[in-house]
């Protein structure tokens, strides 16, 4: 496992969240416990503490590398190829919902 990610070239900035929660739970009525957003296309799922887990099935599908939590007042990412957990001292603040 490396200690940086090597996949900070993937992040749009620009990128909206696609919902405010869960954008695949919010579709078939499930629930979620915490919410991640990719930093590549703006996708909203929910982290793998919830039962359906559809952050990581998201990245599976695309191969979009990078999430970042969607929850008020938590500023970090997550790479999916790296297995890597890191702040970005210089981010804009994070997305969050409501």
């Amino acid at each position: 496992m490396t200690t940086e990610c090597a996949h900070l070239d993937t992040v749009d900035e620009t990128v909206d969240p696609s919902a405010e929660g869960c954008e695949d739970c919010l579709r078939v009525g499930g629930r979620w416990v915490h919410l991640r957003m990719c930093q590549q296309c703006g996708h909203v799922g929910c982290c793998d503490s919830s039962p359906s887990r559809h952050a990581t099935g998201h990245h599976q599908a695309t191969g979009h590398p990078l999430v970042r939590s969607f929850e008020p007042r938590e500023d970090w990412f997550y790479c999916y190829r790296d297995g890597l957990l890191f702040q970005v001292a210089d981010a804009p603040p994070a997305a969050s919902h409501p």
